[in-house]
């Protein structure tokens, strides 16, 4: 569950998030639309806890608070950039091995073969990313943003790059996602149909 109220944020003079409100339940995937530098991925940031708001009246995931208790917070949220943040040296399995160490994860290996197996990269798991195609990165971005189950994803552009078997792949998050009462908020202007809501940020606010 995410609750957000009168969040804001800006860059020097220019106010990007005037006055954010959104109420997210569990199991539902919203999808966030709107004009280029509306402030999108700074929001998606922001609740990822990689950026901080310059305010807000309540921003709260799963009841804990995005400032003050943003360890919480990110344990409790997976996100995917809308670049790619995987070391180019290292293999998806090693890449996906960092994560998982990151995220205190316990049976890691196992974990890891699952996530790639779902990802469909199992044939390509021991080769460097920086061989990857576009859109074998954004599968290996998504097992990341997935493998420590959380209770939230952030998704940014999710769609971009994948082909069919990613679509699909994509699609298998979607439910499961909602199977498991799994908020799911992304930025994209592609598939909208597979949201339950789809919300505008123009103008500093949500519509």
């Amino acid at each position: 569950m995410l609750s957000l109220e009168a969040l804001k944020k800006s860059f020097g003079s220019r106010s990007v998030l005037k006055s954010i409100d959104l109420e997210l339940q569990d199991g539902e995937v919203v999808a966030i639309n709107g004009p280029n530098g509306s402030g999108k991925t700074t929001l998606l940031r922001i609740l990822s806890t990689l950026m901080r708001s310059d305010s807000y009246t309540t921003a709260k995931l799963d009841g804990f608070d995005i400032t003050n208790s943003s360890e919480e917070v990110k344990a409790r949220v997976g996100y995917l950039p809308h670049s790619s943040i995987f070391y180019s040296e290292l293999s998806g399995f090693e890449n996906l091995d960092f994560w998982s160490k990151m995220h205190n994860l316990n049976n890691r290996t196992q974990l890891v073969q699952e996530s790639l197996i779902n990802a469909g990269l199992s044939s390509f798991s021991d080769d460097r990313t920086g061989l990857y195609s576009e859109g074998m990165l954004q599968r290996l971005g998504l097992a990341m943003a997935t493998i420590h189950n959380p209770t939230t994803l952030l998704l940014d552009e999710p769609f971009n790059n994948l082909d069919s078997k990613g679509l699909e792949y994509l699609g298998n998050i979607f439910s499961d996602s909602r199977e498991k009462n799994r908020t799911v908020l992304m930025v994209t202007h592609q598939k909208e149909n597979l949201a339950d809501r789809v919300l505008k940020l123009e103008g500093g606010v949500l519509s």
